[in-house]
């Protein structure tokens, strides 16, 4: 095993449901913090890798709708 096998994280094996719950609390505060800090770098990443989307058919087809 090489040093950058390593896991990042070592999770505990055990814990108590009410330890399970502040650790994850814990950790959806870091996500939300994380997200606030650097929200202005994901939106530009976002908006710089988002696939160009096809823009809708301006005729739109017949309908089997009544017309009133």
């Amino acid at each position: 095993m090489e040093p950058n096998d390593l896991p990042i994280v070592c999770l505990p094996l055990e814990l108590s449901d009410e330890a399970a719950v502040t650790l994850l609390d814990f950790l959806y505060s870091i996500t939300s913090a994380l997200e606030r800090h650097y929200a202005g770098q994901i939106l530009r990443y976002e908006h710089e890798h988002r696939s160009p989307s096809v823009p809708p058919d301006p005729t739109p087809g017949p309908t089997n709708d009544p017309p009133f």
